[in-house]
């Protein structure tokens, strides 16, 4: 069988992960491409043994680094996809995907999958965390990934379609990691609302995704530091019903929707004291 799509895996000590999301391609014709950016653990080797095709190359940003996998990497597929280590395809959209890509319109360039998020083994069904639209497929040559810091998206020049089936996203390395990865992304989006502040926002992605950002943007940034975490956090642990998610949803909507927004309005002010006493007479 041919194939028929050519998915990009950018990986950085990922050996708990990468198997889970490597055993969800079953059945699909597909060429994977791992991009590593210096693993010290045995994510490299798991990857040539599963039969991938594995490139190193420095990591700056996603971005910068998903770009450089598609300006390097030899695609001879018809599509693409971009997957994180920690995310994986259900069994139904890897029917949906055989079945639907040969099939697609010449006209349809992008498609847009749902992603499901796993905290703590628990489907985080509530507080408007589902679903999330994401632009995750497109046919060859067809995207790039936008420069950002976070929240990146890919971007593309033509007609985009739903996919019906979701992708999984559920990381396996434990608390400790998802702490200090949302640590080191708060320094993103620091810089990310500071180019906000100073208008040199970029362009709005396509679909859900332009809707959030634009919200965040155009509405979140210009609350008031500290507070807006919290009101953000009670609209979606009580509004939007985040409670229904039983304790894993409690721990992981206070983690992501408060104490995230938390540290970086804190990181925000710190910067700006920093400031204030430089310019002090």
């Amino acid at each position: 069988m041919q194939d028929l799509l050519t998915i990009i895996i950018l990986t950085h000590n990922e050996e708990h992960n990468l198997p889970v999301a490597l055993a969800s391609f079953k059945g699909l014709p597909v060429v994977v491409h791992i991009v590593d950016s210096g693993s010290t653990d045995a994510t490299v080797e798991l990857a040539k043994a599963a039969g991938c095709h594995v490139g190193h190359h420095p990591f700056e940003t996603y971005a910068a680094q998903l770009n450089w996998a598609l300006d390097h990497l030899p695609v001879r597929t018809p599509w693409v996809m971009r997957l994180d280590a920690d995310e994986r395809l259900t069994p139904e959209l890897v029917a949906e995907l055989s079945r639907e890509l040969p099939a697609l319109p010449a006209e349809v360039v992008g498609l847009l999958v749902k992603r499901r998020v796993y905290f703590w083994g628990r489907w985080i069904r509530h507080g408007g965390y589902y679903p999330t639209w994401l632009l995750r497929l497109w046919r060859a040559g067809q995207a790039r990934c936008e420069q950002r810091w976070m929240d990146e998206h890919m971007v593309v020049s033509g007609a985009t379609q739903r996919l019906a089936h979701d992708i999984i996203d559920e990381n396996h390395k434990g608390l400790s990691f998802w702490t200090d990865k949302h640590n080191r992304y708060a320094d993103r989006e620091v810089r990310d609302l500071l180019a906000v502040a100073a208008g040199q926002a970029g362009a709005q992605p396509i679909d859900q995704a332009g809707r959030r950002r634009w919200l965040k943007e155009r509405l979140y940034a210009r609350g008031p530091l500290f507070w807006r975490s919290f009101l953000y956090w009670l609209f979606r642990y009580v509004i939007r019903l985040g409670f229904l998610d039983g304790r894993p949803g409690l721990v992981f909507h206070f983690l992501q929707a408060f104490w995230y927004r938390l540290l970086v309005d804190a990181k925000l002010y710190e910067l700006g004291r920093q400031a204030r006493r430089r310019a002090a007479p």
